[in-house]
């Protein structure tokens, strides 16, 4: 294993050692401040790519439960003698019990935390 070690002069007093105790103290704060930028616009970016997934998966998701409320409309209009507008407010309010039930339950698990 490889050490690496620094010169020291035994003949350096104390105030040019406080002086490079100084300088390396500087060096490092500006070398840590650039660390953690470069951090911060990587994760940036990684978050970016990973919201635009996100959004990506959302939205097939949004379509995908259009369709199947279209379906619904339509099997339940089949069964009620072809009025599609009845099968329309019957899954209507299906999906506005599920809905309200979603948001209850949220609300409650906000209180659980607080």
């Amino acid at each position: 294993m490889a050490t690496n070690r620094m010169l020291v002069d035994p003949d350096a007093g104390i105030p040019e050692l406080i002086q490079r105790l100084r300088d390396d103290s500087k060096r490092l704060v500006v070398d840590e401040a650039r660390l953690a930028k470069l951090e911060i616009h990587d994760n940036l970016r990684q978050g970016g790519k990973d919201l635009t997934w996100l959004v990506a998966a959302f939205g097939a998701g949004v379509v995908a439960l259009i369709a199947l409320t279209v379906l619904l409309v339509m099997f339940a209009g089949r069964i009620l003698s072809g009025h599609l507008w009845i099968g329309a407010i019957v899954v209507g309010v299906i999906e506005l019990a599920i809905g309200v039930v979603a948001v209850k339950r949220g609300i409650g698990s906000f209180k659980d935390l607080g």
